[in-house]
C-alpha cells in the first residue's frame, strides 16, 4: 500500500493531538495508510487500519463500544489488539473466528499520540521502541499552546521552512525579521543520537515585532530535529525564562503533510488563554504565510515535473540531512557537521 522506506516506517511519527481522539473514531492518513483512532472505555487509544476485515467498511464511520470498536456494517468489534471480539450472527456455542483488523502500534506522550507503521517483524533492527526523547517529554514547569495545520507540500520542503532562518526577512518582513538589520550569526551543525541540532551564537536580540513584543535578551537559540519528523527550536534567556516552539511534520501523501505545532513557555508570565488571545495569531500569520509559499513552491515544482530539482549553497544548513532520511540513504558525519556564518 505505501512505498515509504522501510527506515521510515520504522520510525514514530504523531498521528494526532491526543484531545482529539475520544470515543468518537477519528480518521487520520499517514504514510498513505488510512488509519483510525479513539478511545477505548480503559482510556487508552486504539489504531487500526481504516478498514473492517470483513468486507473492507472504513471503521471509522463505526462507533466505540464498551467491547471495542464496532464496524457499521455488520457490526463486527474489534478489541485493542485488533482480534474480532464479538460477531453478531455467531451461536453461542461457535468458536470466534480468527479474525483481525490490522492493529497499529501506537503511544501516547506529553499530548500526542504517536504511531509506527512497519508491521511486527519488518521494522529495521534499530527501530526505536519509543518516540524521541526530547521530543516527548516536556519544558518543566511551561505553559503551552497548541494548534495544527495541513499543508499541502512534500515533508522535506515543509520540514527545512521550518528551520531555515534564512527566508524570515523575505517572507515575514518586520513580523519575524527585518532584512536592512543583518548582522553575522556563528551557525554550528552536529549529528545527534536522534538527529541533528543547530547552534546559533552572537543573536542575542531579533529584529522582529514578536520579539520585541514578546521575548527579552537571549543567552542562546538552537533549532533541534529529532526522529523523521520531530523539529524544535529553543530559547533560551538571561532573565531565565525558555521558550520552545515545537513543530511535528507527518506525510499524509507524498504531497500532503500535517503539522502538529505547540509553543511552551517556562519562567514568564504566561497563562494558556494569555498564549491563545495574544501570541497565536501572530505565530498563525506567520504559519499561514510558510503554508502559502510552501505550496506555491509545490505546485510550481509540479508544473515542471521535477520534485528533486533546486541548488543548495553552504547557507542551507539541514536539507542535505532531511532530503537524505527520507529517500532512506545513508548520510555521512563528515558531509553535515560544519560551522558558518549567516547573516541574520
Amino acid at each position: 500500500m505505501t512505498q515509504w522506506p522501510l527506515s521510515i516506517r520504522s520510525q514514530w511519527l504523531v498521528a494526532a493531538h491526543a484531545g482529539k481522539v475520544g470515543k468518537r473514531p477519528l480518521a487520520v492518513t499517514v504514510l498513505d495508510v488510512p488509519l483510525v483512532l479513539a478511545r477505548a472505555a480503559d482510556g487508552k487509544v486504539l489504531v487500526f487500519e481504516d478498514r473492517c476485515p470483513h468486507r473492507q467498511v472504513p471503521l471509522s464511520c463505526g462507533r466505540m463500544t464498551e467491547r471495542g470498536l464496532q464496524c457499521p456494517y455488520h457490526g463486527w468489534t474489534f478489541g485493542g489488539d485488533g482480534k474480532v471480539v464479538a460477531m453478531p450472527g455467531l451461536g453461542p456455542d461457535t468458536p470466534m473466528p480468527a479474525v483481525s483488523a490490522r492493529a497499529i502500534r501506537c503511544q501516547e506522550h506529553n499530548g500526542l499520540v504517536w504511531v509506527r507503521l512497519a508491521e511486527a517483524g519488518e521494522e529495521e533492527g534499530d527501530a526505536p521502541d519509543t518516540p524521541p526523547a526530547s521530543m516527548i517529554r516536556g519544558l518543566p514547569g511551561s505553559t503551552s499552546q497548541p494548534w495544527q495545520a495541513y499543508w499541502k507540500t512534500g515533508i522535506v520542503d515543509a520540514i527545512e521552512n521550518f528551520l531555515d532562518p534564512l527566508h524570515t526577512h523575505t517572507l515575514h518582513p518586520g513580523l519575524v525579521r527585518r532584512d536592512g538589520t543583518r548582522r553575522p550569526v556563528q551557525a554550528s551543525v552536529r549529528l545527534t543520537e536522534e538527529g541533528f541540532r543547530v547552534d546559533y551564537r552572537g543573536q542575542t536580540e531579533q529584529s522582529g515585532l514578536l520579539y520585541r513584543l514578546f521575548e527579552s535578551p537571549r543567552v542562546s537559540e538552537c533549532a533541534v530535529f529529532s526522529g523523521v519528523g520531530s523539529a524544535r527550536i529553543e530559547y533560551r534567556y538571561q532573565n531565565g525564562s525558555a521558550i520552545d516552539v515545537t513543530l511535528h511534520f507527518t506525510p499524509a501523501h507524498g504531497g500532503e503533510t500535517h503539522v502538529f505545532a505547540s509553543m511552551a513557555v517556562a519562567g514568564r508570565w504566561a497563562p494558556r488563554w494569555a498564549l491563545y488571545l495574544f501570541v497565536l495569531p501572530f505565530l498563525s500569520k506567520v504559519g499561514r504565510q510558510d503554508q502559502y509559499m510552501v505550496e506555491l513552491q509545490a505546485a510550481n515544482k509540479a508544473r515542471f515535473g521535477d520534485s528533486d530539482a533546486g541548488v543548495s549553497t553552504s547557507l542551507d544548513l539541514v536539507r542535505p540531512y532531511v532530503a537524505a532520511l527520507w529517500q532512506g540513504k545513508p548520510f555521512a558525519r563528515e558531509a553535515f557537521e560544519r560551522d558558518v556564518v549567516l547573516y541574520l
